[in-house]
């Protein structure tokens, strides 16, 4: 029997329904993967606006210019973008310039540190090569908020404050939680969801993206908007990405990440590591599967064993396509399989020059190969037996050996990191 479709399914099809075939195709592709679409029938109705008046959705996205390497918990909603690119609509980036020296309070427990504007500048500048590596730069517009909101006066600022209360602030969970902790809440984090809803006045935003912990923010958006006799952005906000451990949030502090810049052959080991569990999420929200395409990868997963393992080779296989082409993606597979099925040792491991000096402390010759982060947890991995010499383990506190034990010989520690002794 059937399951009953979920309330947001029926709310989702209700809204659909009167669309042109095209354009309804165009809404599964887009609601697939989001938390929330806000209001429910606030896509189709700025898809349909587009189409009647002839021009491209103008959808917004701001930068965090935090300096950081984007990892695919990053790229879920640059991949939501690109995929309005792909439907012939515009991406509108705006850089914090302005707005990063005030610092978004979304989820923080206390007043974030402001950055100055050269700081803000110059680390969005590095995020712009990762970008695009997702996004399509023939449809994208870059913007820096600094050029409309430092200009501002006061009379301006105060002008939007009169369209927001107090009271709306204070039902955001983070300032509510802060509030009723009496923990400090700096006038300036009050303001910033003003001033990204100025953002979206100024660039005229028909879809604002963001994570669930952007949900109020965005909505300013919509008041503010309507407010200055403009349409209301609709808002769609995308879901936390679990790390490979398949229950935090992916994060580099947790050590479960996949950053989208690693080499190709480390970032198909790492997707082959997670849980099948979480296999269905990675294909609805790091690939550019069809949403039916993810419905069979779900139901291939469902069934266990060697087709599962299958689907979620294919999905590692489409991730490390995306980032680094389908030749690479096919010799990470190869490389895999040599490592894990066959116990083969690859030939095109890094190298590694050997200090000088016999007796060798093995231990330091772990960290100085980037194989290990410590001597101390070198010396876990090697009593743990993760530690191999042309793959066979060394032995339980064996520290030191000899130059002649290590050199021309591949030294490994876990599944994926080793090095050739030189």
């Amino acid at each position: 029997m059937a399951a009953a479709a979920s309330p947001l399914a029926r709310q989702t099809d209700a809204v659909t329904e009167q669309l042109p075939p095209d354009l309804q195709e165009a809404h599964e592709v887009l609601a697939s993967g989001t938390a929330q679409i806000l209001p429910a029938d606030g896509l189709a109705e700025r898809l349909l606006a587009a189409r009647t008046e002839g021009r491209p959705l103008r959808v917004k996205l701001g930068i965090d210019p935090s300096g950081s390497d984007l990892t695919l918990g990053h790229a879920v909603v640059l991949r939501k973008l690109r995929q309005f690119q792909q439907l012939g609509h515009t991406a509108v980036l705006v850089v914090g310039g302005f707005t990063g020296q005030v610092g978004d309070p979304s989820g923080r427990t206390s007043t974030r540190v402001a950055q100055s504007a050269d700081n803000v500048i110059a680390n969005a500048r590095g995020y712009f090569g990762q970008l695009m590596r997702i996004l399509d730069p023939e449809r994208i517009q870059v913007v820096n908020n600094a050029d409309w909101l430092a200009p501002m006066s006061l009379a301006d600022v105060l002008s939007y404050t009169r369209q927001i209360t107090v009271a709306q602030l204070l039902e955001r969970e983070d300032f509510a939680r802060r509030f009723a902790g009496k923990q400090p809440i700096s006038l300036s984090e009050f303001i910033y969801p003003l001033l990204q809803g100025i953002d979206s006045v100024e660039i005229r935003a028909d879809i604002e993206l963001g994570g669930t912990d952007q949900t109020f923010n965005n909505l300013v958006g919509r008041e503010l908007q309507r407010s200055r006799g403009q349409a209301p952005q609709a808002v769609l906000t995308v879901p936390l990405l679990v790390g490979t451990d398949g229950v935090e949030k992916m994060g580099k502090s947790l050590g479960n990440f996949i950053a989208i810049t690693e080499p190709a052959p480390e970032q198909f080991g790492k997707l082959m590591s997670i849980p099948d569990s979480v296999v269905g999420m990675y294909a609805r929200l790091c690939t550019d599967l069809h949403p039916r395409e993810v419905a069979e990868v779900e139901a291939q997963v469902a069934s266990g064993g060697a087709v599962a393992n299958a689907a979620k080779r294919a999905v590692a296989r489409r991730i490390v396509t995306l980032y680094h082409g389908a030749h690479a993606a096919s010799d990470a597979e190869e490389r895999f399989d040599a490592v894990f099925k066959r116990r083969e040792i690859p030939s095109d491991v890094p190298e590694f020059e050997l200090p000088a000096g016999d007796p060798v402390h093995l231990p330091a010759v772990l960290v100085e190969a980037r194989l290990a982060a410590s001597t101390s947890a070198a010396r876990r991995d090697i009593d743990a037996g993760a530690v191999r010499i042309d793959g066979k383990p060394v032995a339980a506190r064996t520290y030191d050996l000899t130059r002649g034990e290590l050199l021309g010989r591949v030294l490994a520690n876990g599944k994926r990191r080793a090095a050739r002794v030189r």
